[in-house]
């Protein structure tokens, strides 16, 4: 039996974040020629262009705090405040069951699209492993509801520091167990669960998925949404992006710190997924990259290495976006069609193999 409490109530938006919220959405509304005349011009050395409305808001977020300046406490509360001010508009039909209690305390919201369906999206949430939570992520799980016509469940998983490593993987696990096991409570078919994660939560996903490829229920499908799969390689576009605004090696070298206080556990495989011996009991993947991401050239090579491995894969290159850009659907029309495309290729194949 589900164990059951209230799940948490939206949160409002204070007057300065309305204000800064409307101005934010005008930005992405604006005429692309103008937005292009407006906007610095920003090419990658692939020659990729920057989306002219992403360029602009790195550009008056600026001077904004960074969040590795301070404590991981003062990091979520920045982090929490952005996603209030860019949440888009949530789609109306999504339903949201009450507040989901699992072992160890563990907790996770269901959400129900509007038709019903017997597919789950396993969903863990982006962060670094140290910020973000089920609501920053609210409305792109309902978006994902709606657009890919599923069943998400959205995972609170331990963050660093209180929860290091190995704690985000071993919670992955749990729910993964959790959802397989009360499947058929939920009207869920356990051979249609969908992985999907954005940078660390994509990370959780490729690991969660190798850690469980020998058991008789597998993931249908992973999509990793530029996920971290490498904490000690070297690639060029970690290199190129160091001082993004989006993501800066700066602050991952911060949240590294906090999930990894040995830095050793890079080399474990539930760090660096791309470290795994053998890649060939993967799910079919999906993975998406930015042309602008630090962590662009690691997700490109263990797409190589899952083809290597026999793996279906699929990459979109999402060429004139940064890094988080599922966290900026509603002033960028280029990351809401992006999503939009993840969650059409997760409706694609569930209705191909019904």
């Amino acid at each position: 039996m589900t164990v059951t409490a209230q799940a948490p109530a939206p949160i409002a938006l204070s007057v300065t974040e309305r204000l800064q919220r409307t101005v934010f959405t005008a930005l992405g509304g604006l005429p692309s020629g103008l937005l292009r005349r407006l906007a610095p011009r920003v090419v990658n050395a692939d020659g990729d262009v920057m989306a002219p409305e992403i360029a602009l808001l790195l550009q008056a977020s600026a001077d904004a705090p960074d969040f590795s300046d301070g404590t991981p406490e003062g990091a979520r509360a920045i982090v929490a405040r952005d996603s209030k001010v860019f949440a888009d508009e949530a789609p109306a039909g999504v339903r949201v069951e009450p507040e989901i209690l699992m072992p160890g305390g563990l907790c996770a919201t269901l959400y129900r699209p509007a038709t019903p369906s017997n597919a789950l999206v396993l969903f863990l949430h982006g962060g670094g492993f140290v910020l973000s939570s089920r609501q920053d992520y609210d409305v792109p799980a309902r978006l994902t509801a709606d657009g890919a016509g599923v069943n998400v469940l959205s995972v609170e998983y331990g963050l660093a520091p209180e929860s290091p490593f190995p704690g985000p993987v071993n919670d992955a696990v749990t729910a993964w167990r959790f959802a397989v096991e009360h499947c058929a409570e939920w009207a869920i078919d356990p051979t249609r669960i969908v992985l999907l994660g954005d940078s660390a939560g994509g990370n959780l996903c490729a690991v969660l998925a190798n850690e469980v490829a020998g058991e008789e229920v597998r993931p249908f499908l992973q999509v990793l949404m530029y996920p971290v799969v490498d904490a000690v390689g070297e690639y060029s576009s970690r290199t190129e992006f160091a001082h993004s605004a989006a993501l800066s090696a700066k602050q991952i070298d911060w949240l590294t710190d906090l999930y990894l206080p040995d830095r050793n556990d890079g080399l474990d495989p539930r760090v660096s997924p791309m470290l795994a011996t053998d890649l060939s009991c993967a799910p079919p993947t999906l993975i998406t990259v930015a042309g602008f991401d630090p962590l662009r050239d690691e997700a490109l090579a263990y797409a190589a290495r899952l083809k290597e491995s026999g793996v279906p894969v699929c990459v979109f290159r999402e060429s004139g976006l940064v890094h988080g850009y599922v966290s900026m659907t509603r002033i960028s029309p280029a990351a809401r069609a992006a999503l939009n495309r993840v969650t059409g290729a997760i409706r694609t194949a569930l209705k191909e193999f019904r």
